[in-house]
């Protein structure tokens, strides 16, 4: 905390240190939730929590100001968790440790929660700050956003008043967004059967680490590894040499993060294990020659383990067949937004335990028609592999709207203010914008936010000047607005 309280701007950098102090989870949102109700009332702010969770702070406009629009700054509570393997940190309770590294701040081993906790700082640093000129301001903290926009989905309509928002959830500075893709989640079910290990057969663990993972909206174009994907083709080629039996699986954290790290134990005849480790050797340089420049450290193991029964063959055989044919990454990239990707899949996790298996696939696509179009691909393969197939969570895109009267007056701001021309660009992330906007299709909307890396993975960093210039142009758009 003293390394970000040096920082400036000051304001925007003490909350984010309160925010880093909090632990605060998807779903587990209501310690800082408190916290941050407190701290309004007594700065005397009409503070509300909905009954989805989210918290809604009103500040009056400033003298002068009265008579303008009100506007709404957005932001979300809750962050991706993910630390690095062998690293001890419990995201429930203990605090986020940063530090300075060439003009960034970085979380070295775990996820910084940069996302969206820088925006949900400058949002509060408006609040507190009294010498902005700004209209009446409503500050929407929603929750739950990462794990399938739970409290966007649960906000209720009249309950905001203003006419223009702000969205502070976007990572790259300089770029004002105006659009974003939607999506849902294809959740996968299937029962094996279970067979006890057969004599002669010892268990090992193979594993795959090493990979960088990242957003599996903003990230997704870069060609990193799958651990998943990787795992499975470990184990594909593995039946070819020898009478493989699969006992367990896991892969991934998050639906929404590329899967960093994997692991399967399986049961061989305990005289393949020599060459089983051999190809597992040869797959890791495999892998690292596909994945030169992109995920060069992928790293397979072969060791011990200890497993009592494994699946049945058959169900073996439709499960990896399944998965090795599922599709991650890019599908299709857009033809209206130049190197905007337009529909994509990730395979974020993957599990095997006493014979109960279960995946979870993330579609994403700026057309409804392409994320609907993926999303039953998918269904019609695990149904041939015998499983059951839950589509949820659908979330709306974000229309964009080049004619946003919000979009030209911010575009004029950054202009004036930087002596540059800002870029205008669609995301294929999801933004809580296409949630909100079905509910007040009358609220034009921009999103913009500092310069962020890495985020849904460990080593997530945000660039510190990029703050300070975020920090200046919210301050300059509310005073013109």
């Amino acid at each position: 905390m003293t390394i970000i309280n040096r920082l400036e701007p000051a304001l925007v950098w003490k909350h984010f240190a309160t925010l880093c102090a909090i632990p605060r989870p998807s779903k587990k949102e209501a310690a800082l939730r408190r916290r941050l109700a407190e701290w309004a009332a007594g700065l005397g702010l009409a503070v509300t929590t909905d009954a989805a969770g989210n918290l809604l702070i009103r500040k009056p406009a400033s003298p002068g100001m009265e008579d303008r629009p009100g506007v709404i700054l957005q932001a979300h509570l809750d962050m991706v968790c993910q630390a690095n393997r062998g690293i001890t940190h419990d995201f429930a309770k203990d605090p986020i440790r940063a530090v300075e590294r060439d003009g960034w701040l970085i979380s070295e081993q775990t996820t910084l929660g940069a996302d969206n906790g820088i925006g949900v700082a400058l949002a509060l640093a408006v609040l507190e700050d009294g010498t902005l000129a700004h209209p009446a301001l409503e500050v929407l903290l929603t929750v739950d956003e990462e794990v399938g926009m739970g409290g966007a989905h649960g906000l209720q309509p009249g309950v905001l008043t203003g006419k223009r928002m702000l969205n502070l959830d976007t990572e790259e500075w300089g770029e004002f967004y105006l659009g974003c893709a939607g999506g849902c989640d294809v959740a996968i079910g299937r029962h094996c059967r279970t067979e006890a290990v057969p004599d002669g057969y010892e268990v090992c663990r193979l594993s795959v680490s090493g990979l960088l993972g990242g957003h599996s909206g903003v990230d997704i174009h870069l060609g990193r590894g799958n651990a998943n994907k990787l795992l499975v083709r470990l184990l594909r080629r593995l039946e070819k040499i020898t009478d493989l039996r699969l006992a367990g699986l896991s892969g991934g954290t998050a639906r929404n993060a590329l899967p960093r790290e994997a692991w399967a134990d399986v049961a061989l005849p305990r005289q393949d294990h020599a060459a089983a480790a051999r190809l597992t050797g040869d797959l890791q340089a495999l892998f690292r020659n596909e994945l030169t420049g992109v995920d060069p450290d992928v790293t397979l193991e072969f060791r011990p383990a200890a497993a009592a029964v494994t699946i049945a063959l058959a169900d073996q055989s439709d499960l990896l067949a399944a998965l090795h044919a599922a599709p991650h990454g890019v599908r299709r990239m857009s033809a209206a937004f130049e190197n905007v990707v337009e529909t994509s899949n990730n395979l974020g996790l993957v599990a095997l335990a006493e014979g109960t298996f279960s995946a979870n696939l993330m579609v994403r696509s700026l057309r409804p028609s392409g994320t609907e179009l993926l999303a039953d691909e998918i269904t019609s393969l695990f149904t041939l592999a015998g499983c059951q197939i839950t589509v949820s969570g659908d979330y709306p895109g974000w229309t964009p709207n080049p004619h946003s009267a919000l979009l030209a007056l911010c575009r004029d701001v950054y202009a004036r203010e930087f002596r540059a021309e800002a870029k205008v660009q669609v995301i294929h992330a999801g933004l809580e914008c296409g949630v909100i906007g079905a509910k007040y299709p009358d609220v034009d909307t921009v999103s913009f936010g500092p310069t962020i890396r890495g985020a849904h993975a460990p080593g997530e960093r945000v660039q510190i000047a990029s703050v300070e210039k975020a920090w200046r142009l919210l301050k300059a758009i509310l005073a013109e607005i």
